[in-house]
C-alpha cells in the first residue's frame, strides 16, 4: 500500500526534512512571530518573553514531546492566567512560577497521571476556553480602538462605551483593517494557503509605515539577550505560590493534551504519546521560565498550520523555533515596525474563535450547555480557577442529580398495580422510590418490573423491605427482571453473584454476537449496557472478519458456533475512532513479515473501499472524520459483507432469524453511530439500537445516554 500524504514516516530522512519539513517550518515561523508578540502584549508580559517562549516551545517541546506534528509556544488560553500572575507577583516571579510548573508537568508525565486531565468534562474545558476567549477579545478591542485594556473583563465591558465614542486616530483603522483581513483572507480559495494573520500584519504594517507615523508600535530591546528578565522567587504565602504553580501546570497540560488529540485527527501518522508529550511540555516550560520566557503549551493554530503545510516529522517544529531565534537576533528591528493595534486585531479574532459554535451545538444536544455557560461566565467574571471549579461542581451535581432521578412509576389496571423502575437506581434515588411504593394501597396485587442498568445495595434493600411489609399486610408482590418469563423469587437474584450462579446452572443463551476491536479502551459491556449472559463476544485487532476460507479458524469457529448452536438473533460489528489498526494500515510502517502485518492484510479491501469513498461527516457534530476514522467506518461495512461469505450466516439471514448490524463507537464522545453502506455512511444509532432492544434480551445494546 502506498504511504499517503501527511503521514510521518517510520524514520527521519534528509529528503523528508528538505522536501516537507523545511517549507512547513517557514510557514509556521511566519505565523508564530505575530501571534507570540500579540499574546505577550495581551498578557502584559515583556514582548521578548513571548518570542523566548516561541523559540523554546519549538525546539525543546518539539524535540522531547510525544506529539510528532504539534507546535508549541505561548498560547491565548494562558493569557488570563499570566496577566493575573504578573499583577499579583510581578514578571520575574511569574517566570519562576512557569519554571516550577514545568517541573510539575514533568512529574505528571513520569507518573503517567497526566492523561487524567483529559477526564475533565468537555463542557468545562470548552467553557474555560470560551471564557478566556471572550476576556481576550474584549480586552484587545480596547487596544484596537486606540485605548488601553483594563485589568478585568467587567472593567473592560463597563469602559467600552466610553472607548467607542472616544477619538481613536489611526490605531482604529489599523486594528479594523487587520480584523477584516484575518476574517476574509481564508475565504479566498487560491491564496488561503498563506496564513491570514501573516498577511494581515504585513499589509497593515506596510500601510502604517507609509501613512501613519504616529501609531504605537512594537518596542523590543536593542540587545535581546541582555534584556531577558531572569526569574526570582515569588513573594507570597506558600498557598498562593502553590496555587499559582498548580494553575499554570494544569491549564498548560490540559490545553497541550487536547491540542495533541486534535492534531492526531488531522494526519494519518502515529498517534501522540500523551505522557511523553507532557514531559516535553514540562521541559519546555522549565527552560522558558529559566530564561525569562512565558509559559508554553501545544497550540492548535500553529499545529494545524504545520500539518496543512505538509510537515512529516517533528523537525518542522524544531526548525520553526530556530528561525524565530535567528530572526530576532539578526533582524529584530523589522518587528518594531509592527503596530500594536495590528497584533491586537489578530488576538481579537483568536479570542473570539475560542468560542466555537460547533461545541455549543454539541453540548446543547447532550444537555450540557448550562455547565459550559456557567464555566465561561465564571472564568470571565471570577477568574480562571474559580470558574473552572464552579463548572466542575455543577457538572458533578448534575451527575448526582441524574443518578437520583431513576424513573419509578406506579400504575393500576384491572386491580393489579405495576411498578416500573428504569435506569440506574442508587441510594440517592431511594427516597423517591419509597414514596412511590408507599402510595400503593395495602393488600393490593403488585408487579414490580426492574429494567435497570445498576441497582445498588441500598435500593435493593429498600425494595425488599417494602415487599416484605406489603406481603405481611395481605398484599402480594411479584418481582420481574427485564426479559424474565417468570417472576423472580427474591430481589437477591438481581446482584451479579446470584446471576452468575443462575447462568452456570442454566447455560448461556445470548441474543447477539458482538464483534469488536481488541483496543483496551473498548469495553463491550459499557457500549451495550449489557450484563453476563447477554452477548457472545469476539475481539481481535481491527474488529476483522476474514472471509470464509481465509484460514482464520478462531473467528470462523466463533461465528459458526454463535449462529448454529447459540442461535443468536443478530451479529453486530463495532468499529471505533482512533483505531490503531486503521492508522497502521494507512501508515504502512508495520514490521515486514510480522504476525501483525499478516493479520492487517485482511484490512486491504477496507483501505481500497475508504479511498474510493467521499468524505464522511459525523452526524452529531458535523465534523469531517480523519482518514483513519474514515477507514474504520468503511472497515465495518466490509466486515458485514465478509460475514455473508459464511453459509450459516447467509442461511439464517435468508430465513429472517438473523440481522447484521454495523456500529461505530466514538471513544472521545462516548457515543455510537450506525454504519450504512451508502451515503451518508454514518447516522445516529437510535433506530438500529431500538430494533436490537426489541429483540427481547435482558439488557439491550444502547449508546451512552449523552448520545440519545
Amino acid at each position: 500500500m502506498p504511504t499517503p500524504s501527511h503521514s510521518p514516516p517510520s524514520s527521519v530522512t534528509w529528503k523528508t526534512v528538505l522536501h516537507h519539513d523545511l517549507p512547513a517550518s517557514l510557514v509556521v515561523f511566519l505565523i508564530a512571530v505575530p501571534l507570540s508578540l500579540g499574546i505577550a502584549a495581551a498578557s502584559g508580559a515583556p514582548l521578548i518573553a513571548g518570542l523566548v517562549a516561541a523559540v523554546v516551545g519549538g525546539v525543546v517541546a518539539g524535540a522531547l514531546g510525544g506529539s510528532p506534528l504539534q507546535v508549541s509556544g505561548p498560547a491565548a488560553g494562558l493569557t488570563v492566567v499570566v496577566a493575573g500572575l504578573i499583577t499579583q507577583f510581578g514578571w520575574a516571579a511569574t517566570a519562576a512560577i512557569t519554571c516550577a510548573a514545568g517541573l510539575l508537568q514533568i512529574l505528571l508525565g513520569v507518573t503517567r497521571i497526566g492523561r487524567l486531565a483529559l477526564s475533565l468534562s468537555p463542557a468545562v474545558v470548552h467553557g474555560m476556553l470560551a471564557g478566556i476567549g471572550v476576556t481576550i477579545a474584549v480586552q484587545q478591542l480596547h487596544v484596537v480602538l486606540g485605548g488601553t485594556a483594563q485589568s478585568s473583563l467587567i472593567s473592560n465591558v463597563t469602559a467600552l462605551p466610553a472607548q467607542l465614542i472616544a477619538h481613536h486616530g489611526h490605531s482604529v483603522l489599523v486594528g479594523v483593517l487587520t480584523v477584516a483581513i484575518v476574517l476574509t483572507w481564508p475565504r479566498l480559495p487560491k491564496v488561503k494557503v498563506v496564513p491570514a494573520p501573516l498577511v494581515a500584519v504585513v499589509a497593515v504594517t506596510a500601510l502604517a509605515a507609509v501613512t501613519m507615523p504616529d501609531v504605537t508600535r512594537v518596542d523590543l530591546p536593542d540587545n535581546p539577550l541582555q534584556s531577558l528578565i531572569l526569574p526570582v522567587m515569588p513573594e507570597g504565602t506558600p498557598l498562593e505560590i502553590a496555587t499559582a504553580v498548580l494553575t499554570v501546570a494544569l491549564v498548560a497540560s490540559v490545553e497541550s493534551l487536547l491540542s495533541a488529540v486534535a492534531v492526531d485527527k488531522l494526519h494519518r501518522g502515529r498517534r501522540s504519546n500523551l505522557d511523553r508529550e507532557l514531559i516535553g511540555q514540562g521541559a519546555a516550560n522549565a527552560v522558558s521560565g529559566a530564561l525569562g520566557g512565558m509559559p508554553v503549551t501545544g497550540v492548535i493554530v500553529r499545529s494545524s498550520t504545520n500539518v496543512a503545510a505538509g510537515a512529516r516529522t517533528r523537525a518542522s517544529a524544531i526548525m520553526h523555533g530556530v528561525w524565530i531565534a535567528a530572526f530576532v537576533l539578526a533582524a529584530g528591528s523589522m518587528l518594531e515596525l509592527i503596530p500594536m493595534a495590528a497584533l491586537a486585531g489578530v488576538l481579537l479574532v483568536t479570542g473570539l474563535r475560542l468560542v466555537q459554535l460547533a461545541h455549543i451545538r454539541t453540548l446543547r444536544r447532550h444537555d450540557e450547555l448550562l455547565v459550559y455557560v456557567v464555566t465561561a461566565v465564571g472564568v470571565g467574571v471570577l477568574g480562571l480557577a474559580e470558574g473552572v471549579l464552579l463548572g466542575l461542581v455543577l457538572a458533578l451535581a448534575r451527575v448526582l442529580y441524574r443518578l437520583a432521578r431513576a424513573t419509578v412509576t406506579a400504575t393500576e389496571a384491572d386491580g393489579v398495580w405495576t411498578v416500573r423502575i428504569r435506569g440506574a437506581l442508587v441510594f440517592l434515588g431511594v427516597s423517591s422510590l419509597v414514596r412511590t411504593l408507599r402510595s400503593i394501597p395495602q393488600g393490593a396485587t403488585v408487579r414490580v418490573d426492574l429494567t435497570v442498568d445498576h441497582l445498588d445495595h441500598a435500593a435493593s434493600e429498600a425494595i425488599e423491605d417494602w415487599r416484605r411489609g406489603h406481603v405481611a399486610r395481605g398484599g402480594s408482590v411479584e418481582v420481574y427482571r427485564a426479559g424474565d418469563q417468570q417472576p423472580g423469587e427474591q430481589l437477591e437474584e438481581v446482584p451479579i453473584k446470584a446471576l452468575l450462579a443462575k447462568l452456570a446452572a442454566e447455560g448461556q443463551q445470548p441474543a447477539h454476537l458482538f464483534i469488536t476491536c481488541a483496543d483496551s479502551r473498548i469495553v463491550p459491556t459499557m457500549i451495550t449496557t449489557s450484563g453476563p449472559g447477554d452477548q457472545f463476544c469476539v475481539r481481535n485487532i481491527g474488529n476483522l472478519v476474514p472471509p470464509k476460507g481465509s484460514n482464520s479458524s478462531s473467528v470462523d469457529a466463533a461465528i459458526e458456533y454463535a449462529v448454529d448452536v447459540l442461535k443468536v438473533k443478530s451479529i453486530v460489528v463495532c468499529g471505533h475512532s482512533s483505531c490503531g489498526a486503521a492508522a497502521a494500515a494507512l501508515a504502512a510502517d508495520v514490521p515486514e513479515g510480522s504476525g501483525l502485518q499478516n493479520w492487517l492484510r485482511h484490512l486491504e479491501p477496507s483501505v481500497r473501499r475508504a479511498v474510493a469513498l467521499p468524505d464522511i461527516v459525523d452526524p452529531a457534530t458535523g465534523v469531517r472524520l480523519s482518514p483513519a476514522d474514515k477507514l474504520s467506518v468503511a472497515n465495518v461495512a466490509v466486515q458485514l459483507e465478509n460475514l455473508r461469505s459464511f453459509p450459516c450466516v447467509r442461511a439464517a439471514e435468508d430465513q429472517g432469524r438473523l440481522e447484521l448490524i454495523g456500529l461505530w463507537f466514538d471513544i472521545g464522545a462516548a457515543t455510537a453511530r450506525s454504519v450504512l453502506d451508502r451515503a451518508p455512511f454514518l447516522v445516529r444509532a437510535d433506530e438500529e439500537l431500538s430494533k436490537i432492544r426489541s429483540s427481547g434480551t435482558a439488557s439491550a445494546i444502547a449508546t451512552n445516554p449523552s448520545s440519545q
